[in-house]
């Protein structure tokens, strides 16, 4: 029998192909590798510790490992760069605005509260304070300020020649300072001897024997020029204190020494200042100041 002989493979037929699912697994093999070598990149080109990284939009990010720096603090708000506005001092009250009462009751409240005796030598001339009910002004304020005035630095204690007290109602007294509205004041000086009008109207303040009267009016407003002098009402009221007050101790008028100085506190600066500047005091510098005398007896 002749030998069986295995056919041979026809010349160009190639080999039959795998099934397509058999090269998956290399496939995701090789996905798997390419993955990691770009982990290994990007794990190699990795700052050092410390150094900032860049993130997708574009801002600072954390350190990437431990630093000796120490940590940031909070944030707060930034201080402002535009300065602080300065502290600003409020303008001196000229006059006090709104209507002033003519008249009141005619009847007068007291201070009630005994003062120290002021000055240091002298006879001791003590004195009440009163306001007119009705005037709308209070008494211990009013009281206050004729303390202030009195007291000084400046006053006629300052001489050493007369001492003055306030005391309460029931107590012995030499004179007492009124404040009143325009038609009482008038009344009260005008009894003794002294007209205070100015166009037909009580206009001034006066002193009449045992009686200092303050017209409410210049209480309350001043005077029109010294209003555009800039005079500060407080200092208004220490002056026609200190100038009626004078009176009773016996100091008459006197005139401006010379243009551009300090008016004597007894010049009639409710009337003029005739060139010279307001001065609410008798003393000035520890010395009396004075003006020629305009009064003839």
């Amino acid at each position: 029998m002749p030998t069986a002989t295995r056919p041979r493979r026809a010349a160009g037929r190639s080999a039959p192909a795998r099934p397509a699912g058999r090269r998956r697994p290399v496939i995701v093999v090789l996905a798997f590798l390419a993955a990691a070598g770009a982990s290994v990149a990007v794990a190699v080109q990795r700052p050092s510790a410390g150094a900032e990284v860049l993130v997708s939009d574009g801002s600072a990010g954390q350190p990437s490992g431990p630093s000796s720096a120490p940590p940031t603090p909070s944030a707060s708000p930034s201080p402002s760069l535009s300065p602080s506005p300065e502290p600003t001092t409020p303008a001196p009250v000229l006059a006090l605005p709104g209507p002033v009462p003519a008249h009141g009751a005619g009847s007068f409240a007291y201070d009630d509260r005994p003062g120290a005796v002021l000055g240091r030598a002298g006879a001791v001339r003590r004195f009440r304070v009163a306001v007119e009910n009705g005037s709308g002004e209070e008494v211990h304020a009013f009281g206050d300020t004729v303390q202030r005035a009195l007291a000084g630095p400046g006053s006629w204690v300052d001489g050493g020649g007369v001492r003055l007290q306030r005391v309460a109602p029931g107590a012995r007294y030499d004179f007492t300072v009124y404040l009143a509205t325009r038609d009482t004041a008038g009344r009260l000086c005008r009894r003794g001897g002294i007209d205070i009008r100015k166009g037909g109207v009580p206009y001034t303040s006066c002193r009449v024997p045992g009686k200092v009267v303050i017209n409410l009016d210049r209480w309350r407003t001043s005077a029109p020029h010294l209003v555009a002098a800039g005079l500060p009402l407080e200092t208004y009221r220490l002056y026609v204190i200190n100038h009626e007050v004078g009176h009773q101790l016996g100091h008459h008028h006197e005139g401006c020494p010379a243009a551009g100085r300090p008016a004597p506190v007894m010049q009639q600066q409710t009337l003029f200042l005739g060139g010279c500047r307001p001065n609410p005091w008798p003393y000035l510098n520890g010395r009396r100041y004075s003006g020629p005398p305009t009064w003839k007896p």
